[in-house]
């Protein structure tokens, strides 16, 4: 079973929890949980690919509202997209929840 690690924290602590994980032998980082301030960013994946390399996933979980969205986290070095409205994507709606 993949290990999960899920952390908010600066753009620094992002980039030294990352490799710690790496380390650890996790096998992805996840950019949010969804339930905090706010959910994925573009940011926060792209910063978690360039510290992370290609070799190593990173899951854009929360705010991912559209397919779009989704292409846009994928585009930015996303491997996985966590969203409770995949089925809704399919049909070309988007989601409309607040944190």
């Amino acid at each position: 079973m993949p290990l999960k690690v899920k952390f908010l924290l600066t753009d620094e602590e992002k980039v030294c929890v990352s490799k710690l994980v790496v380390k650890a032998g996790a096998d992805f980082v996840k950019t949010s949980t969804g339930f905090s301030t706010g959910g994925a960013t573009l940011e926060d994946v792209a910063l978690l690919r360039k510290t992370l390399g290609t070799e190593f996933g990173v899951k854009a979980s929360g705010g991912v509202r559209s397919f779009e969205d989704a292409q846009r986290m994928v585009a930015a070095g996303s491997t996985r997209i966590g969203t409770s409205s995949g089925v809704k994507f399919m049909r070309g709606e988007t989601v409309s929840s607040e944190y």
